[in-house]
């Protein structure tokens, strides 16, 4: 260990502890130890705080202990002849510097609400995001459940130039890796840098300005933390298994570029804490012994074209980057780019012109593999700012190919084309929107390169299913409108044949085990009539992905003998999974809330709960941030339920799922539903009006409540008896 280092570090904390000690005390003179502090929309409080010491901060005069155990964890500065090793000391110096970090952006959140966006992405001139809510931490967990996001690099600083950001930016998105910002350097920070390039930062496009200062660097350790919370089922205090599952699960590391001061040695010793290692452009000293990293900790002097390489070494970290044949950057690190106004050289759809995708099943001898055609004008028959109609057809052929496949490789267009840089694609079937930017097309892409990442990615992906793929791109009214007709027969054909699946019509349901790397109990089981939590799963997506993958999260689960027909329990999937939860769940039910229903990840779209005066369930999806009947918001719920616990009372479920026609069948089914959010009442509006008129009550969604009319279960219960909702009439919920 570095004597240079740990005295740095040491140094530094004793200043931010001391910043956090004085700024704590001009807030309790100012508002008193009962003024509320907090992170926005969390149940974790200060979550590094609370998952490494256990402990609630909720009021200022809370973080009184915490400052003490802060100074009680300060070791004495590093002396010229110092007996023990540096290693231990500094970091317990680190975490201390962690906890008084939180302290201090905390206090900010009190002292400059607005100081902060609180949002996804930036609003105006305002890029700095601040702590991640629960939402944004729940809706990204996803990603690093299946691996598009295989870890994030923390960026302290700022690079030589604006153009070397934008270029480290890239590689590090090009590799799936979200970025954490903050911290400046010589007048300049990394994020503003990338701003100046002209690349979009926020969370839709993984580059994240966390913060202008050295103390935002905490809410990349406190996302880091309530991931171990949240999906690996950590219990807060139990430090060393929040430690151990970010250095196992969690790939991360930091690159400080430019000068390390006192207080940015004192945050790296915090992330060593945590199993991610530091990699520094500038000549510090080194700590390249393994130990509580996996490999080196301090790695310096590295050029920047090999930065991010070497971080990725260093940290242990395999990442696939697939090659596709585009002269733009490519990755779901992209998928959330936007092209706006004066950026857009072409726009097809979005109610803007006709525009359809279709993906449909051709004889073997039909199929040139690989081939591209475009069928009226390209980029260069067209000039910036232009609309064109557009149909893209998928052509796939294959002995292992099915009818069933197609709606789910036609899904995937979605996501391909997105992950071109330059490229944004919004929608899917006849109601698609693509937007390309004249930057891609100053690169050189074409129309012609579509197909060519429909036919790359799609053999990548799902090669297991077909032989052969080409791609049909037209962008002539007449031709458009021609193929939109077929591909509406279509699509009402497989819908009917969707919305007619029972789970009675079938012997075999599909496990989903894709969340066990953060909720190692959680077992999803997908039937025709229940769609997978997330949303991203039906029962037909299931026999694909098996189908490609035998050895994957979906597999077959026999049902065997049905034990409760009412309820939804069959003993082949009990015995399915016990075995897959590793004996930490023995059965569950898929049609009730109310009896062992069934568990929950951390990635569920919606959560159901019973309102006992209501006589009813209320749910609400996780982007509504408000309270709920329940006395619970979002985030506070999927905190209680979400670590693969089965919780009678909750159910963890998708949008979709909402109007199936086994949700929640075995308590009383849809006409229970007496609260939802408004933003999700009308997102899934013509399905709540389609399944009430199914089971003879049209009249059922006026019948919902919604916040407007009130967030308790005793305001809204005047509204349910005025308009009669059926929920009050039947048997009682809990009897």
């Amino acid at each position: 260990m570095s004597k240079i280092i740990a005295s740095a570090a040491i140094r530094g904390a004793y200043k931010i502890i001391g910043n956090a000690e004085k700024k704590w005390q001009e807030a309790m003179d100012k508002w008193g130890a009962k003024e509320p502090v907090g992170f926005p929309n969390t149940a974790y409080y200060l979550p590094v705080i609370y998952g490494i010491l256990g402990a609630k901060v909720e009021k200022l005069g809370d973080m009184e202990p915490v400052l003490k155990r802060c100074k009680a964890l300060l070791p004495p500065p590093v002396r010229e002849k110092y007996p023990l090793p540096y290693l231990a000391p500094a970091l317990d110096a680190g975490m201390a510097t962690f906890f008084a970090g939180e302290l201090i952006e905390a206090i900010r959140y009190l002292e400059q609400p607005d100081f902060y966006t609180k949002t996804e992405d930036p609003i105006g001139d305002n890029i700095w995001l601040g702590a991640a809510d629960d939402v944004i931490l729940r809706k990204r967990g996803v990603e690093f459940v299946d691996g598009t996001a295989p870890g994030f690099a923390a960026v302290l600083g700022a690079a030589p130039t604006s153009e070397i950001a934008a270029s480290i930016a890239q590689e590090l998105q090009q590799k799936n890796l979200y970025v954490f910002m903050c911290a400046e350097y010589n007048g300049k920070r990394f994020s503003e840098q990338l701003v100046e390039a002209g690349v979009q930062v926020g969370w839709s496009t993984r580059l994240v300005s966390f913060g202008p200062d050295i103390s935002a660097a905490i809410f990349a350790a406190g996302f880091a933390t309530r991931a171990a919370l949240t999906f690996g089922g950590v219990e807060p205090g139990d430090y060393r298994k929040v430690l151990i599952y970010n250095k196992d699960r969690i790939f991360a590391f930091g690159i400080p570029l430019g000068y390390v001061t006192d207080e940015w040695y004192a945050n790296a010793l915090g992330c060593v804490n945590y199993g991610f290692p530091v990699i520094a452009d500038t000549p510090i000293p080194e700590i390249l012994p393994t130990g509580v990293c996996t490999y080196e900790h301090v790695v310096s002097n590295v050029p920047h074209d090999k930065i991010v390489s070497r971080a990725v070494e260093v940290r242990g970290l395999k990442v696939a980057v697939a090659e596709v044949p585009v002269p733009v950057a490519y990755g779901p690190a992209f998928e959330g780019e936007r092209v706006r106004g004066e950026d857009i050289y072409l726009e097809c759809g979005g109610g803007r012109t006709p525009m359809v995708e279709w993906v449909t099943t051709k004889r073997m001898d039909e199929i040139e593999d690989g081939k591209v055609e475009i069928i009226g004008p390209d980029t260069a028959d067209i000039t910036a700012g232009s609309r064109l109609p557009m149909a893209i057809t998928v052509e796939v052929a294959g002995r292992e190919m099915q009818d069933d496949f197609e709606p789910i490789l036609e899904r995937q267009i979605h996501h391909l084309l997105n992950y071109a840089q330059g490229l944004m694609h919004i929608g899917q079937r006849d109601i698609a929107w693509i937007r390309l930017a004249k930057q891609a097309v100053d690169k050189g892409f074409t129309l012609h390169h579509i197909g060519d990442i429909l036919h790359a990615k799609l053999h990548q992906d799902f090669g297991g299913i077909f032989d052969k793929v080409q791609v049909r791109i037209y962008t002539e009214e007449d031709k458009v409108k021609e193929i939109e007709e077929k591909a509406r027969a279509v699509y009402k054909t497989r819908d009917t044949r969707i919305e007619g699946m029972t789970d009675e019509g079938v012997e075999t349901y599909y496990s989903c085990t894709l969340c066990q790397s953060f909720a190692p109990g959680h077992v999803c089981t997908i039937s025709p009539e229940r769609t997978g939590l997330c949303g991203s799963y039906n029962w037909m997506d299931c026999k694909a992905s098996f189908e490609i993958n035998p050895t994957g999260p979906n597999q077959p689960v026999e049902k065997g003998e049905c034990l409760d027909p009412k309820l939804g329990q069959w003993k082949g999937v009990n015995e399915f999974i016990y075995k897959a939860s590793r004996q930490k769940i023995d059965h569950y039910n898929f049609y009730s809330i109310v009896y062992d229903p069934m568990t929950t990840c951390g990635c569920c779209e919606c959560i159901a709960a019973i309102l006992p005066m209501c006589n009813g369930i209320m749910t609400v999806n996780r982007e509504y941030t408000g309270e709920t009947p329940c006395g619970m918001k979002f985030t506070t719920l999927a905190g209680t339920i979400g670590g693969g616990l089965s919780t009678p009372g909750f159910i963890g479920h998708s949008k979709y799922n909402v109007c199936q026609r086994k949700f929640i069948s075995g308590d009383g089914g849809f006409e229970r539903l007496v609260w939802m959010p408004k933003s999700l009442k009308e997102e899934i509006a013509d399905r709540i009006k389609a399944r009430a008129e199914e089971i003879g009550i049209p009249g059922l969604p006026d019948m919902i409540a919604d916040e407007t009319i009130g967030v308790t279960e005793e305001e809204i219960l005047p509204f349910l008896e005025e308009k009669g909702h059926p929920a009050l009439k039947m048997d009682p919920l809990l009897g």
